[in-house]
């Protein structure tokens, strides 16, 4: 029995990532940020094969932590990125997170002997700061894809920025370390849509998808999608757990960044599948999704999939 590793196992995507390798027979273990605070992960307990399952305490920024965590693993899976849209400090709650724990994690592996494979749960921020708006250059039509030049912009949202500079310290590592035992991997999913798993208020993912049913505007960037009418290109989540796992488990991978991207849809239709009307548009695909189709083997869920589940739960 393998064992991987999976760093935010407990959060939105996260936990539907460890239910994927649970039932695919491995050994889970999952960071904890506070171990005491189980009602971050107790609904991880009542997964299929929990009995495979062990929760470690873990802050990224922590170098003893990472390593007695990573140790043992076959697979390490890092989507401990927290994903926030109100910041107070931007420093303390996602620039040192992201980016200084992505370099204690290189760090870390690179000196963990065993380690096959790491696969990093990046964003479309790393491709696009400027998402969900087009990136610099292009119209709202245009198409992206990963061959597209990654953009990025000081005016851009701190998680998009701090997710961008985090994926730029991996492809540094990966040029300055061919020799490397293991390989790297990365996949950068659009806006993650579906029902979660757990009953935690703190998944922004959730907390999108309410206020977009609800047309709530808390602050001035969720009214700007409104007053647009912005696309918003979308992936289920059980589609992100699915390329993740691909990605952890098929060699001949290393170097890559799979953009999960499924259809793109006007926000005032994602409210209206959120509330089992009709939308008034097509879909579009925006973001291209033909090299995680066929290097990752995921035939992507239509939008109104994960929406209608998000809608029922």
């Amino acid at each position: 029995m393998k064992t991987v590793g999976i760093i935010g196992g407990s959060g939105f995507i996260g936990s539907y990532t460890t239910k994927k390798f649970l039932e695919e027979g491995f050994k889970v273990r999952v960071s904890a940020t506070d171990i005491s605070k189980t009602e971050k992960y107790n609904h991880l307990k009542e997964l299929p094969n929990a009995r495979n399952l062990e929760i470690l305490p873990l802050k990224v920024e922590n170098k003893n932590q990472l390593k007695e965590f990573v140790y043992g693993c076959d697979i390490v899976v890092h989507g401990g990125t927290p994903f926030q849209l109100d910041v107070q400090d931007p420093k303390t709650e996602l620039f040192d997170p992201t980016i200084k724990g992505t370099k204690n994690f290189l760090e870390v592996i690179n000196n963990t002997t065993n380690i096959e494979k790491v696969v990093f749960v990046a964003s479309v921020g790393a491709y696009n700061t400027n998402f969900p708006m087009p990136a610099g250059g292009k119209s709202p039509d245009d198409t992206f894809d990963e061959n597209d030049t990654p953009f990025t912009s000081e005016e851009s949202h701190p998680y998009a920025q701090a997710k961008f500079i985090a994926n730029q310290t991996v492809e540094k590592f990966i040029v300055e370390h061919p020799n490397a035992n293991f390989e790297i991997t990365s996949v950068s999913p659009t806006g993650v849509m579906g029902k979660s798993l757990s009953n935690r208020e703190d998944s922004t993912s959730s907390g999108l998808q309410f206020l977009f049913k609800n047309k709530i505007a808390p602050n001035p960037f969720i009214q700007m999608l409104y007053d647009n009418d912005i696309e918003f290109a979308l992936v289920d989540v059980k589609d992100v757990a699915s390329g993740i796992y691909s990605a952890s488990t098929k060699k001949g991978l290393h170097g890559k960044n799979y953009l999960l991207s499924s259809e793109s849809w006007k926000v005032s239709d994602i409210s209206a599948m959120l509330n089992n009307e009709k939308p008034s548009r097509n879909a579009r695909i925006i973001y291209k999704n033909e090299a995680a189709k066929q290097d990752l083997g995921i035939d992507f869920n239509p939008a109104i999939i994960p929406l209608t589940e998000f809608s029922k739960s």
